[in-house]
């Protein structure tokens, strides 16, 4: 008796009870939402996108990714902002072409930011960034994040960034050119023309995560 006993506490403790099978995974069918509908859900953490009618979310920043994106975003606005040229927003949802995309940074220049009826930036945007910046992670799709840069350039944004922290590498995206690939320390990094002010390397955009 007391050996048959050790062997159901033994099963109890590996999750491999004699008396049932372990239920298999129930996978619900996911069905085409429209944009409408997906305004409407709660947002999640990390931020959930809307492309192509499936709502697909993004992976949690790690720390790579997460020390470019505070720098990058803190660099661009203390050069930009109090000019009051541009901003650069960090997981910023922009809604717009069909599509609700959060990229890592979005910048706005200064005239184009949505304000409420208090002139404060407003919640919503439903217009495309004048510069989108992605910042890939290691499980992250780069397929999927080019085509929401292209999303972007196709609706009039004016350049966008993907980096690659592991490959210490910056793809730049022009409307209707040619992809250019950065992956030397001493070169400079093109912006675009309303933040010639903003003097970056690919060596001091890598060389935030030595900090």
């Amino acid at each position: 008796m007391c050996r048959f006993v050790q062997i159901l506490w033994q099963q109890f403790k590996t999750h491999q009870t004699p008396f049932a099978e372990k239920a298999p995974m129930v996978q619900i069918p996911s069905r085409d939402i429209t944009l409408e509908e997906f305004l409407k859900l709660p947002e999640t953490k990390p931020a959930s996108e809307y492309i192509d009618g499936q709502i697909i979310q993004k992976p949690m920043p790690q720390g790579k990714h997460s020390t470019i994106q505070t720098e990058l975003s803190t660099t661009i606005n203390v050069i930009l902002k109090p000019q009051q040229i541009a901003r650069a927003f960090s997981e910023l949802r922009c809604t717009f072409g069909g599509r609700s995309t959060v990229p890592d940074i979005s910048v706005f220049t200064w005239s184009k930011i949505p304000r409420d009826e208090n002139g404060e930036v407003a919640n919503l945007f439903f217009i495309p960034p004048d510069w989108t910046i992605e910042i890939l992670s290691p499980e992250q799709s780069q397929t999927k994040v080019t085509k929401n840069i292209l999303h972007c350039l196709h609706h009039g944004t004016q350049m966008g960034w993907l980096i690659d922290p592991d490959e210490q590498t910056v793809f730049v995206y022009f409307p209707g050119q040619q992809l250019e690939v950065f992956d030397k320390p001493e070169q400079k990094l093109p912006v675009p023309s309303f933040a010639n002010e903003l003097h970056l390397s690919v060596g001091n955009l890598f060389g935030w995560l030595l900090e």
